[in-house]
């Protein structure tokens, strides 16, 4: 527990240490914020990364003249983009093997399995919706790549999925982040963006339960 305590403070406290951040590094925070996003996205062993509240945190600070809101979002996109195109051949490279792999500290297979079931039964649909939800988002194109999704169907709906993520939490932050109450009380809207992209989660395991229940 005492390992989480450092990442948790940081979370709540995404907009101090991000402006902290910014002032240290300048101009190489778009570099630092393309690695965080394109690892969060195409790395299957890093989904734990700060994804929802990253974005509406970095375009609250883009609205204080920290960062250039177009530099930031255009930068973030095309990371976004990128981690989910390397994440899919990734996939791609490795395919079925992917199946017989069990639960590490560098693999979660639970998030891997729920991810494949969800897009087995919803399809490309999923490479859109997924990019909302935690874990499913780092999953959703590595899945789509071992399921063997072609390219031309998998790239337009991961870009339309990219700039609809992208784009509508950093200028969300851009717009309603430095609003007083906002800016007050911060940490607990970061944590209701957290709940809330992880409420279709909850919903889906708790159908799923019921549902076993049910069947039992």
């Amino acid at each position: 527990m005492e390992l989480l305590l450092p990442f948790i403070d940081i979370v709540l406290h995404l907009d101090k240490h991000l402006a902290v951040m910014v002032g240290q590094y300048g101009p190489w925070i778009y570099a630092i914020l393309f690695l965080i996003v394109f690892c969060e996205t195409g790395l299957v062993v890093t989904p734990f990364l700060p994804g929802d509240s990253l974005l509406f945190v970095a375009g609250a600070l883009a609205a204080t003249g920290g960062m250039d809101i177009a530099l930031l979002s255009g930068s973030l996109f095309l990371a976004a983009v990128l981690g989910d195109n390397c994440n899919y051949w990734i996939g791609r490279a490795i395919g079925p093997r992917v199946f017989r792999w069990e639960n590490s500290r560098l693999f979660n297979r639970r998030a891997f399995d729920s991810t494949h079931a969800y897009f087995e039964k919803h399809g490309g649909k999923t490479i859109i919706i997924a990019r909302f939800m935690p874990l499913a988002r780092t999953f959703a194109p590595f899945v789509a790549g071992v399921a063997r999704m072609t390219y031309s169907r998998f790239l337009p709906l991961d870009l339309f999925g990219g700039a609809l993520w992208i784009f509508s939490l950093t200028l969300a932050g851009y717009w309603f982040g430095n609003i007083a109450w906002v800016k007050a009380n911060l940490s607990f809207v970061i944590v209701g963006i957290i709940v809330l992209s992880l409420l279709p989660a909850i919903v889906a395991y708790v159908r799923s339960r019921v549902a076993s229940r049910a069947a039992a």
